[in-house]
């Protein structure tokens, strides 16, 4: 849907219009759900953080002031949630944990190769990557949002998204090399 439509859908939910937050869930329900997977670690916590994520939107829709896209918004809105249910909680799954399988097939690659390193050497080494690096993995390819989005998302500057994604990607390889895994 064009960035317009998207912002007409969320003017609708402003007014009150449940039709228009399930068209937006439908339209947002994957990237977002994937995006929440990888910060939770865990499928149920997710889909609560998403539905808390959908009833923070039906509340401030009207919030919505139309300086950045309506995808980075949600995003935004979607992260504050997952850290506010995050937050004290603990370390993320540990790596040798079993991941649930995806329900929905239609995803797309990056979302299916992230998936798919669950309980994997790549996945180990992502948990074990500080936040604000995981958060940025997380958004460019579980996600799949364009560098300048990920920057609003995460109110940071482009360069500053660049250089986390740049570091995350070393530390990934480094530890990868150290444990000598191949592809």
């Amino acid at each position: 849907m064009e960035a317009g439509g998207d912002e007409e859908l969320l003017r609708s939910v402003a007014a009150g219009d449940a039709g228009a937050l399930g068209r937006l869930y439908t339209q947002y329900r994957r990237p977002l759900f994937g995006y929440l997977q990888r910060l939770a670690g865990d499928r149920m916590v997710a889909e609560e953080i998403l539905q808390d994520t959908m009833l923070a939107v039906w509340r401030s829709a009207a919030a919505f002031e139309g300086r950045a896209k309506v995808s980075t918004w949600l995003f935004g809105v979607a992260r504050r949630q997952a850290h506010n249910r995050l937050r004290g909680r603990g370390a993320p799954t540990p790596a040798g944990a079993e991941l649930p399988e995806r329900a929905d097939l239609s995803a797309g690659p990056e979302e299916l190769a992230i998936a798919a390193a669950g309980g994997t050497p790549v996945a180990a080494a992502i948990d074990r990557l500080p936040e604000h690096h995981r958060d940025v993995i997380a958004l460019v390819f579980v996600a799949g949002l364009p560098l300048a989005d990920v920057a609003e998302v995460l109110a940071i500057p482009v360069g500053t998204v660049k250089s986390r994604l740049y570091h995350a990607r070393a530390a990934v390889v480094a530890q990868l090399t150290a444990q000598e895994v191949t592809e």
